[in-house]
């Protein structure tokens, strides 16, 4: 009995002006999970999960609170989750980022906003790395690292019954 061979198909060798563009377009709203097969732009609201395998923009007037997958991503909006960039992050003057990124190479125009983990991998973004970000929840709770406030007057109070 001979043995099938069974391969994933994956796009065809095109152009990147050439893959098929997915829009989600202002005023739309998308909840769930969003897997594209080419470029995308999200230009409504996005809650949930993205993969795309192209270059993604995230509009300006956009708000995507999802994870984000891309081989190129663009925020002039904003996007709250953790992101995995192969290729280029570039964050514009209006956009704003609030998550872990992992990414191949970044760039931020002045304005931009970056609030979270940032690793960049010039050889490439790592599959450990892709692991860590996906299965890490996306909107984790906001800590703070200092202290408490009430520890901080009373180290503050002792310093000034010191000096005076």
């Amino acid at each position: 009995m001979a043995e099938t061979e069974t391969r994933s198909v994956g796009l065809p060798a095109m152009r990147r002006e050439e893959l098929p563009l997915t829009v989600v377009s202002v005023g739309d709203v998308l909840v769930g999970t969003l897997e594209m097969t080419g470029n995308g732009q999200v230009l409504g609201t996005l809650e949930g999960r993205l993969s795309c395998p192209g270059e993604l923009l995230v509009g300006a007037e956009a708000h995507v609170r999802a994870d984000v997958e891309a081989h190129d991503l663009i925020v002039a909006g904003r996007l709250h989750g953790n992101v995995v960039v192969r290729g280029r992050l570039k964050i514009t003057s209006t956009g704003k980022l609030e998550g872990d990124a992992e990414v191949g190479s970044l760039m931020v125009q002045e304005g931009g906003v970056h609030f979270g983990r940032l690793h960049v991998y010039p050889g490439g973004v790592p599959e450990t790395a892709v692991a860590e970000v996906v299965s890490t929840p996306a909107l984790p709770a906001l800590r703070s690292r200092s202290r408490p406030l009430a520890a901080s007057v009373e180290r503050v109070k002792r310093m000034w019954s010191e000096i005076f």
